[in-house]
């Protein structure tokens, strides 16, 4: 095991790396910029490293910088969390060109499966289903074309993306001209690549993943499926594992077919799978994501298995403890609180918290970097805080979550919270019956009313 590692990241999942090192007894260095000089990750940490101004493209995303705050600190390792670098193979290559070993798969797989169009290539190879859509880079002509031969509503992405940026649903041939130049301008400036693909639109559908763990002595662990498809503009606000949609036959197809992939392409460390399952209950793989997911805890809950920890060790040359597929028990639902105005289409609301009480209990865990008095900075993510729950079935987890939530109290900024405790409470989800639309349904009936 390593004796010092950086964390490359801020926020909630920064607190979460470092307490994981803690608990391995390994000593954690933050890095924080400007705005974040007085946050708990810094706080947190045994050492922390000022990496330059507010603006993310001039601290969390200077690949140079980062390399600079684990050389200079004697770090033998980066764990990048998720979001900012964690995907970039650029990072990757800087890292190991520095003796200093990257907690997550190799850059030459991250650049394979970053790209969504040679990701799909490999999961055909791999024999894993794919959503049906176009071949390579399409200009707009050849959009138009495939999205006749498709049938609308087509989905238009960018190879680069991520986190619904670079995304448009598009429904009728007279919007597609526009939507795909909003599109690749939009992928252009936030992954600096406006190239998209299209693919056909699964409507009604739910958005299913699977997690991974993979060795590097080929070993390879499934974790079992979230279900993620409570989601506004494509990111998810609410999670929860196992997934009703699925049987068990379902179940174990796709995490075979995870299996089948992770072994194709030579996956390495903690990923994550993601599926769109369809009317019929078939599944297409949409993407894999080479790093931790925002959700992690929900699987961790399920298994027992910190997947941090488990990281950490497979980075270290350690073997998994376990292959095949994780024993799994109860059920677990996963809250995002952000600090967002769902009155005003979810607009990001920064500010200072001025009190913030988590809730506590059995069953019941809360991931966050805020505390009363902390600063909610107008220049990153707006998630404050996920609050998990565990309990023996999903009726149970439920009301716990419902329970949970309402305990919490987090104020001084707008939050996601009372809207979550709507979606709990409403019948679609109550039911299990749910789709990726139904978030924007239950919203769309509310400003009816």
């Amino acid at each position: 095991m390593f004796s010092r590692v950086l964390v490359a990241n801020r926020g909630e999942i920064a607190v979460r790396v470092i307490r994981a090192l803690h608990e391995l007894g390994v000593e954690a260095v933050a890095v924080y910029s400007t705005a974040d000089r007085d946050a708990l990750h810094v706080q947190m940490a045994d050492r922390a490293v000022h990496v330059g101004p507010p603006p993310a493209a001039e601290s969390y995303l200077r690949i140079p910088n980062m390399i600079a705050a684990a050389t200079t600190t004697g770090c033998e390792a980066v764990h990048p969390g998720y979001g900012f670098l964690a995907e970039n193979p650029a990072f990757v290559a800087a890292c190991v060109d520095n003796d200093l070993v990257f907690v997550g798969p190799p850059a030459d797989v991250m650049a394979t499966m970053g790209d969504k169009i040679s990701a799909k290539r490999a999961m055909r190879a791999a024999d894993v289903p794919t959503v049906p859509g176009t071949e390579g880079a399409t200009t707009v002509e050849a959009a138009r074309a495939a999205a006749h031969e498709l049938g609308f509503p087509v989905l238009l992405k960018a190879s680069a993306g991520g986190g619904g940026k670079g995304m448009r649903l598009v429904h009728a041939a007279e919007d597609l001209e526009d939507a795909f130049s909003t599109a690749a301008g939009e992928a252009d400036a936030a992954f600096g690549d406006p190239t998209m693909y299209v693919e056909k639109a699964l409507v009604p559908a739910r958005h299913v993943e699977i997690q991974v763990l993979c060795d590097e002595h080929g070993s390879v662990l499934t974790l079992g499926e979230r279900e993620c498809s409570i989601q506004r503009r494509h990111q998810k606000l609410i999670e929860e594992s196992p997934s009703a949609a699925l049987t068990p036959e379902s179940r174990e197809a796709m995490e075979a077919a995870a299996e089948r992939a992770c072994r194709a392409v030579g996956y390495r460390n903690a990923g994550t799978f993601e599926f769109l399952l369809g009317p019929d209950g078939s599944f297409y793989f949409i993407e894999l994501n080479a790093r931790l997911q925002v959700e992690h805890p929900v699987t961790e809950l399920c298994t027992g298995i910190d997947l941090v920890r488990e990281q950490l060790r497979v980075a270290s040359g350690e073997r998994l403890s376990a292959t095949g597929r994780a024993p799994r028990t109860g059920h677990a639902i996963e809250i995002r609180l952000n600090a967002e105005d769902p009155e005003h289409d979810f607009r990001p609301s920064p500010g200072v918290v001025s009190e913030f009480r988590p809730a506590q209990g059995p069953g019941v865990r809360v991931d966050t970097f805020v505390f009363s008095g902390a600063v909610v900075p107008p220049f990153y993510d707006s998630m404050v805080a996920k609050v998990i729950v565990w309990d023996a079935d999903r009726g149970a987890a439920i009301a716990r979550a419902e329970r949970a939530l309402r305990e919490t109290i987090l104020t001084g900024v707008p939050t996601t919270l009372e809207l979550a405790l709507d979606v709990l409470a409403s019948a679609p989800f109550r039911s299990g019956e749910y789709s990726t639309s139904t978030l924007d349904a239950l919203r769309a009936a509310e400003f009816a009313t």
